[in-house]
């Protein structure tokens, strides 16, 4: 994978809601996975061939589905740390003001952790940055791949290029342990009574940098793993 930057754009727009937006755009896409080279084309190219083949109503209940009905495979990383605790809600606003203090405007609709607003987001940022981040949030990306993966969903290969792209960056959480209890709504609450983690604006002192920015992403990384039932 030559650069990052066109890879976390791809991934981030593969990963959103499917509209006629996102359809018309797949070529320009496709062009983009393909500068990757040929393992990220292998892997995608399921998931491209759906996106481009199957009708449009068919491919968004197949995404409310999969990533907004349940939080074992949402799409918002706070939900894997957090839960409904009242952590997640200053977590939230503390990656918004990390977000707003390096030029990226959040809309009034969007919520500061959902993954694919954090991939456009890491697209600004130095490869090195925006590598190392990625890296910090491996556990949730991890069981997220295999939880996806179990499910025989061709979005699991988005999170498999995901952590290739951390390479060296990804911090290692312990193995996911993921029975997926069906229906058991009590099993579901209890797995995210997890740790705290937050984003902070300001300075190196306050909570800006990225050394501190990636001391938070750190808690994540043995808790989102705890929470796999």
């Amino acid at each position: 994978m030559a650069t990052t930057t066109p890879a976390f754009k791809a991934l981030s727009a593969l990963l959103t809601y499917p509209t006629p937006a996102l359809i018309a755009v797949l070529p320009e896409i496709k062009s983009l996975v393909a500068a990757q080279g040929r393992t990220a084309e292998g892997l995608l190219r399921p998931l491209l061939n759906d996106l481009t083949g199957r009708d449009l109503y068919d491919l968004q209940e197949g995404y409310v589905d999969l990533f907004d009905r349940g939080r074992r495979t949402s799409l918002h990383l706070f939900e894997h740390v957090h839960g409904e605790s009242r952590d997640r809600g200053q977590a939230m606003v503390d990656l918004a003001a990390h977000y707003e203090t390096a030029g990226l405007s959040l809309a009034v609709n969007e919520l500061p952790d959902y993954l694919p607003l954090f991939l456009e987001f890491l697209s600004t940022r130095p490869e090195d940055e925006a590598r190392a981040l990625l890296g910090e949030t491996a556990a949730i990306l991890a069981t997220l791949e295999e939880r996806l993966a179990k499910r025989s969903s061709l979005y699991a290969p988005i999170f498999t290029l995901l952590l290739a792209l951390a390479g060296d960056g990804a911090t290692a959480g312990e193995p996911a342990e993921d029975a997926e209890p069906a229906d058991d709504l009590a099993s579901l609450d209890a797995d995210w009574e997890e740790a705290a983690v937050t984003f902070g604006p300001g300075t190196p002192g306050d909570g800006c940098s990225v050394d501190r920015l990636r001391t938070r992403l750190r808690a994540e990384r043995r808790d989102a793993r705890h929470g796999a039932v």
